[in-house]
């Protein structure tokens, strides 16, 4: 398990958010990114669930399935901005 260059707010955020480190390891490996605000946005798409079935088996694919709505804000040098859930559209740019 890798450590996590988290800013102080998106340390808040995803124990506010109760969104896991495992999840943002998840998203960062497997998610789908694009380039919003200035900042690389890490999220599930369909591609990146299908990747995400395909590498982990059963048990640990039926606790991220909680998190597969979640989204992560990555700045440029590496750190997380930020993490919350989505309830609306992704926008894309």
């Amino acid at each position: 398990m890798m450590t996590l260059p988290l800013t102080r707010h998106a340390f808040a955020r995803i124990q506010q958010r109760a969104i896991s480190t495992e999840a943002i390891e998840l998203l960062l490996d497997f998610g789908t990114s694009t380039r919003c605000r200035g900042a690389a946005s890490f999220f599930f798409d369909h591609l990146a669930r299908r990747r995400l079935a395909e590498e982990l088996d059963d048990t640990k694919l039926r606790r991220a399935e909680r998190y597969l709505n979640a989204y992560a804000v990555v700045a440029d040098d590496g750190s997380v901005i930020t993490a919350a859930r989505r309830c609306r559209r992704l926008r894309r740019q």
